[in-house]
């Protein structure tokens, strides 16, 4: 096997290695599953209060990024002490997606104890801590709504009760029980650190899927279809199985502000924050959910699933990014506020052609040109 290139040094942002955007210090702070507790979320209020520009942003991977950070250090103490940072060393692979609605509304199996173990053996394997920051793992309950993001590493529950390995965003032919789940992941990653060579992600290896099947001697069969990346989140009220109810929302640019996260905390239950940038409030009694959604929508949560914010999205753009050449944000604001995007059809707006937080799947292109903007 050869060995990796570490000579190129690996720039993904984490919540101890902040990235220096055009505005500052931007911090990313890992969500395994998407799960943010009450008390996190306040935490996350407040830091982006106090130390940040007044906002959480939503990331395409379940995850959240403060930007401006004005101090670092007290930034990574405030995570730390609310359970948001359980390792240095690790703190920047712990992408780990799973099915939003898992265990509450729908699906095959429900995925989120396996979330907990993957995230504390993924951290626990100190070989673990050379994969690089881009590295992607998944756990779909069965409803295939992980599938189409192309987990590096994944885990799709079928209906026999096994689950099927994807490899780079592909089903491998690979069938594992519950209890393999976990170490057959961990170890398909820690093959992929000694593969990679200067590669970021698994798909960029040559031949990586069947390499590291080989090396592991796991046993493929017959590779499955996946099912299309999905174009719609969760949105509005949400029957769970056991009589409460969750509230799926969108949020305009995927941009929450400290003030709006205050009052999610406040509620007082579970929020899970899904890889399309918006929000899930889960256990809900009926009344309060009434009164989340009177109280909340007002100040900014989309519970509407015709919104045409549900159906855009933007990178950073200017000022945050010194290589887009617009505000992509405001921009795309006006042309929601002015009715100018389509509502049959997924729009990313990007303010350079690479083209960063691109969804999956079929989408138009909105990219800044300098004298205005390019549809592709």
């Amino acid at each position: 096997m050869s060995s990796p290139d570490r000579s190129v040094p690996d720039g993904c942002p984490g919540a101890l290695t902040t990235h220096l955007a055009a505005d500052g210090p931007l911090a990313r702070v890992r969500l395994p599953g998407g799960l943010v507790l009450p008390q996190q979320m306040h935490v996350l209020a407040r830091a982006a209060e106090e130390l940040g520009d007044g906002t959480v942003e939503l990331t395409s991977r379940g995850n959240v990024q403060l930007r401006a950070v004005s101090d670092p250090v007290d930034l990574a103490s405030r995570l730390a002490d609310a359970g948001l940072l359980p390792s240095a060393t690790h703190e920047r692979v712990r992408n780990i997606l799973a099915s939003p609605l898992s265990g509450r509304v729908g699906g095959l199996i429900d995925v989120r104890a396996l979330v907990g173990e993957l995230d504390e053996e993924l951290c626990a394997r100190r070989d673990l801590a050379e994969l690089p920051g881009r590295t992607l793992f998944a756990l779909d309950d069965g409803r295939g709504d992980m599938c189409g993001l192309e987990p590096d590493f994944g885990a799709y529950a079928q209906p026999d009760g096994s689950y099927a390995l994807l490899l780079a965003g592909r089903d491998s032919g690979v069938r594992v029980d519950r209890d393999s789940v976990v170490p057959t992941l961990l170890n398909c990653a820690a093959a992929f650190v000694e593969l990679r060579g200067a590669h970021w992600r698994l798909a960029e290896v040559d031949n990586g899927v069947v390499r590291i099947v080989d090396l592991l001697r796991l046993s493929a069969g017959p590779a499955l279809p996946l099912p299309a990346p999905v174009e719609v989140p969760p949105i509005g009220w949400l029957d769970q199985t056991d009589g409460l109810v969750a509230l799926g929302a969108g949020l305009a640019n995927g941009v929450l502000e400290a003030r709006l996260a205050e009052f999610l905390a406040a509620i007082d239950r579970p929020v899970i924050v899904t890889p399309w940038r918006s929000v899930i409030v889960c256990d809900l009694d009926e009344g309060p959910a009434e009164q989340v959604v009177r109280v909340l929508a007002p100040m900014g949560l989309i519970f509407d699933a015709e919104s045409p914010w549900i159906r855009v999205s933007a990178c950073t753009g200017s000022p945050g990014c010194a290589k887009s050449l617009a505000d992509v944000r405001s921009d795309l604001a006006a042309a929601v506020d002015a009715r100018m995007t389509p509502r049959d059809e997924r729009q990313h707006w990007s303010g350079c052609e690479r083209r960063c937080g691109r969804p999956k799947g079929e989408v138009t292109d909105v990219i800044a040109t300098g004298i205005g903007y390019q549809v592709s």
